[in-house]
């Protein structure tokens, strides 16, 4: 577990609610003239691994990976504890002021760099781990039986598009689609989802499954994800198989990639099951503090707010650790059928909800499938997102004594699809 206590010799990652102290150190990776160079976020700045590969700082083993346009070479590695353990002795304010004045010049503003797609992301799948958001969702489809048999006994999931997962901030274009009554145009409504996901460390063969008390370490990091929904066209399409062209649109995910390393201060116990909940097949059950204390929030702006310069308005917020499911079960029965994960492979929690209101991870739920339209701040009302909304996630892992561990923000504004 990490000391929550040293500073960097770098002023701005010491500061009060700083997302990039010392102790978090997420990837990412940034546009340069010669390609994307992957880096580590450190207070307002990010070091590039890229160019700090070619000099004998790294550990040995590490330089080639550091020097590959994704992460997935260095996700093979596994967790890599050499790396981060020297970063954190090259950053740290106990650092030698000869390799201090190695550092700096690797480092580069975050507001002067373009982000890029940290990860190649070989395979997609989304879960349905929230069992709040299960049961809101169902209600509004089945009110007497909002929960369908096999939920408590197994993770429900479906495998998603990898193709259209964008960088935040890349605009989302309103798709088409066909609805009921046969028509076909673009979809009346259009919905964000809260998740947060996951990414695959070294995977496994296949047909080897993964034991559920070796999960863990088949996890590299988390993002924050926005699953855009086109809830019209997914009532239409979505039996007797499931989501389809109402998701594989696009699928939205931060630069940053927070490793599990940074996130064990924050480690709780998944919350506890009614007692007459069926308890997890061996294959599943764990005592191991599996969940995440993760703050999630989410926040919309419209084209009428930022004219106004108004601030953005909360929609809603939730916690990681209110999940049914937690992502070593989530990586456990992906497998359990002795399914293959590669490394960069990308699991999302489905959206998040909480207990209590105010804590819904999608405008479905907070409308109750439009019936219920929000009012913002600016007395504009939504029942599902309009064209030029914007749609802001963040995240992080925050308590006294610790330091803050942020996710940084997952962004997408919606624009109408342009004539050919």
């Amino acid at each position: 577990m990490p000391n929550p206590t040293p500073k960097s010799w770098l002023p701005s990652a010491n500061t009060p609610h700083c997302d990039l102290p010392l102790q978090n150190l997420p990837y990412c990776a940034f546009q340069t003239e010669t390609g994307p160079h992957l880096a580590i976020g450190i207070g307002d700045s990010i070091l590039d691994l890229h160019t700090l590969s070619h000099t004998t700082l790294l550990p040995e083993e590490t330089r080639a990976a550091c020097r590959a346009p994704y992460l997935n070479t260095l996700m093979e590695q596994g967790r890599p504890a050499a790396l981060r353990e020297r970063l954190t002795e090259l950053l740290a304010e106990t650092a030698t002021p000869v390799d201090i004045a190695k550092i700096k010049p690797h480092l580069r503003p975050i507001k002067d760099i373009r982000f890029a797609k940290p990860v190649n992301i070989p395979n997609y799948t989304d879960f349905y781990a929230s069992l709040h958001h299960a049961t809101n969702v169902g209600k509004l489809f089945r009110p007497d039986q909002p929960l369908l048999p096999n939920y408590k006994y197994i993770p429900i999931g479906y495998h998603g598009r990898a193709s259209s997962i964008v960088l935040s901030g890349t605009p989302i274009t309103r798709p088409d689609g066909q609805i009921k009554l046969n028509t076909f145009g673009p979809t009346q409504q259009l919905d964000y989802e809260l998740e947060v996901a996951a990414y695959i460390a070294t995977g496994n063969h296949l047909g080897h499954p993964i034991p559920i008390a070796e999960a863990e370490q088949h996890l590299f990091g988390i993002t924050l994800l926005n699953d855009w929904s086109a809830r019209d066209i997914q009532s239409w399409e979505y039996q007797p198989l499931g989501p389809f062209l109402s998701k594989s649109f696009a699928t939205t995910i931060s630069p940053w990639v927070v490793p599990m390393e940074a996130l064990a201060p924050y480690r709780v116990p998944l919350a506890p099951r009614p007692t007459s909940d069926p308890a997890p097949l061996p294959y599943l059950a764990s005592n191991a503090p599996s969940a995440i204390d993760l703050h999630l929030e989410v926040f919309l702006t419209t084209q009428s707010m930022r004219a106004s310069s108004l601030p953005p308005h909360q929609l809603s917020s939730a916690n990681l650790r209110d999940l049914y499911w937690s992502f070593p079960q989530l990586v456990a029965h992906h497998t359990s059928n002795g399914c293959n994960l590669l490394p960069g492979d990308l699991l999302a929690s489905g959206t998040i909800s909480g207990p209590t209101e105010g804590s819904q991870g999608s405008l479905l739920e907070i409308t109750q499938r439009g019936a219920t339209p929000l009012t913002l701040l600016n007395g504009e009302t939504r029942t599902f997102l309009q064209d030029g909304d914007e749609v802001i996630l963040r995240g992080y892992c925050e308590r006294e004594g610790l330091p803050r561990i942020g996710l940084g923000e997952c962004r997408g504004t919606v624009t109408v699809k342009k004539s050919p």
